[in-house]
């Protein structure tokens, strides 16, 4: 049955590479701005770990934030399906929790 409407699902993330929007592509992977911290660079991406990224997009009008991982191909980096995008609401409840998630890892 063919999709008449884009809007057909009601979820909010997204599986990566049929995103609207393209993350910015990097021919040297090499995490500029991944320190942790913002510095100059606003939206990133801020590496966490290898080709793992933390980005701001936006996706269907809305601003989201992309935790998501990352492939090379041909010199390329690119976004792959695995990942998840959060929306503003959803990162400060996240945020909310991380003290309480962190005690529960024992760490």
């Amino acid at each position: 049955m063919p999709k008449t409407k884009k809007d057909s699902s009601s979820s909010d993330s997204d599986s990566g590479p049929e995103d609207k929007t393209p993350a910015k592509k990097s021919k040297t992977g090499n995490g500029k701005g991944a320190s942790g911290s913002s510095g100059d660079n606003h939206n990133g991406p801020w590496t966490l770990e290898k080709l793992r990224q933390v980005r701001i997009n936006e996706f269907k009008g809305r601003r989201m934030v992309d935790i998501r991982e990352f492939y090379e191909k041909n010199g390329e980096i690119l976004p792959g399906k695995k990942g998840i995008s959060l929306q503003p609401n959803q990162w400060k409840k996240l945020i909310e929790l991380a003290p309480e998630i962190t005690k529960a890892l024992g760490d």
